[in-house]
């Protein structure tokens, strides 16, 4: 079912301040910045052999991101895998016994198609399924 590692996605608190180390740093090239309203973030897209880092600072001191940092700082807040079909992968996972926070799936970063599954049934981890067309 899983394809690859489409990406792993890391909470900032300040993009701008986090790129510069990815890119002057690590070598890292950010190809394009997208603002996610309904989820209230603005992403960073840095490519990597086949999958890219995600880097995401909230918009809103009210948003996921902004939570996540609140709580346990800066630092890798999911790692997503591509799948082909995602309503196929998130019917697969409910029978597998998986806690679903997305019943279906939701727009995401980069015109994807995703959903997330609860860290608590995926042992801490919270993972996102990715579509891409």
């Amino acid at each position: 079912m899983v394809k690859k590692v489409d990406h792993i996605g890391i909470a900032v608190a300040n993009l701008d301040e986090t790129l510069k180390l990815y890119e002057e740093v690590l070598g890292l090239e950010c190809i394009n910045t997208e603002v996610v309203e309904e989820q209230k973030v603005k992403v960073a897209f840095l490519p990597i052999g086949d999958t890219e880092v995600e880097l995401l600072e909230s918009t809103s001191p009210d948003g996921p991101i902004a939570k996540f940092i609140e709580k346990k700082g800066e630092g890798v807040q999911h790692i997503a895998f591509r799948v082909d079909n995602i309503e196929e992968a998130l019917e697969e996972m409910r029978q597998k016994g998986m806690q679903l926070i997305d019943e279906k799936p939701r727009y995401g970063a980069g015109g994807a198609k995703i959903a997330f599954l609860h860290p608590k049934s995926t042992k801490g981890v919270l993972i996102e399924l990715c579509e891409r067309g």
